[in-house]
């Protein structure tokens, strides 16, 4: 008969949801954290990691796993059995699974924040979008706007590199976490919608 410690570490016996469960322990900020790691140790651009780099990357991004469940869960993302886990489908296996209409009113928000239309935020997409001189800091007179405005995008970068950029990829990571925390979709779009103003 199992111990109590046991039973409770049934819980997580697939590898991939101890791994999304390590990530969402530490908050919105979890998955997109790991994925930065990953885009860091990614040195040719490939978007594509190795067995290696990828046991190397969760050690860096201090997640605990087991050897065989690393194997696990690089053999469940390497679809086509190429020796190379590709950052996408890591990544949409590792998300909490959301509905089509999560999904459509983050892309939504990400293309309102997106004036530019570059595929990234930056500062100056912010311009018209953001208004920072609502900020306490800005009207206290301790930080000017565009100091605002680049706090807002560290918000979604990752703790280790913050760029002043925002992908799709990291909007996408920070609202899956996001997304884990709340139960019902229509809470969930329409707290977009206020956020956002879609």
């Amino acid at each position: 008969m199992a111990n109590t410690e046991d039973q409770g570490m049934e819980i997580h016996t697939n590898p991939i949801e101890k791994l999304r469960a390590q990530c969402l322990a530490r908050g919105s900020a979890g998955i997109k954290g790991l994925a930065r790691v990953f885009h860091i140790m990614d040195d040719d651009k490939s978007r594509s990691l190795d067995l290696a780099e990828f046991v190397k990357g969760l050690s860096s991004a201090g997640i605990t796993l087991g050897s065989r469940e690393a194997q696990q869960i690089f053999s469940l993302c390497d679809k086509n059995s190429s020796g190379t886990m590709d950052f996408e489908e890591f990544l949409e296996a590792l998300r909490p699974p959301m509905s089509a209409a999560r999904k459509q009113i983050i892309v939504d928000a990400f293309h309102k924040l997106d004036k530019t239309g570059a595929g990234v935020v930056s500062v100056e997409d912010l311009h018209g979008v953001y208004d920072g001189r609502t900020h306490p800091k800005y009207q206290s007179g301790e930080w000017t706007e565009e100091q605002v405005f680049r706090a807002f995008l560290d918000s979604f970068d990752s703790p280790s590199d913050k760029d002043g950029k925002i992908t799709a990829e990291e909007f996408l990571n920070y609202y899956s976490g996001v997304s884990a925390s709340i139960d019902s979709d229509d809470y969930f779009v329409a707290m977009m919608k206020r956020a956002w103003k879609l």
